[in-house]
């Protein structure tokens, strides 16, 4: 455990960093997760509207620094793929 003060407050700030980077990875898993079950079951409706709010959820993890920005570009990119097949299905 440290000892001294700056690195006690630097422990007490990697703690809260952590919960706070656990919850938006955890918020963009979910999203994620949904939008692949919406996709699985052929529902375009709700693949549209699953999938703009996962691109946004996509956006806020690249601002919290959770994701680096090219890999939400090429989450998007193929989750948008995936998605225009689904509307393409007859």
């Amino acid at each position: 455990m440290a000892n001294h003060f700056s690195a006690l407050k630097r422990a007490r700030q990697t703690e809260k960093r952590t919960v706070r980077n656990r919850a938006n990875t955890s918020r963009l898993r979910s999203m994620l997760r949904e939008l692949r079950e919406s996709l699985a079951k052929g529902d375009q409706q709700a693949a549209d509207q699953t999938f703009r709010q996962t691109v946004s959820a996509l956006d806020k993890a690249v601002q919290k620094g959770v994701l680096h920005e090219n890999t939400a570009s090429r989450y998007k990119s193929r989750l948008s793929a995936r998605v225009k097949a689904v509307a393409k299905k007859p």
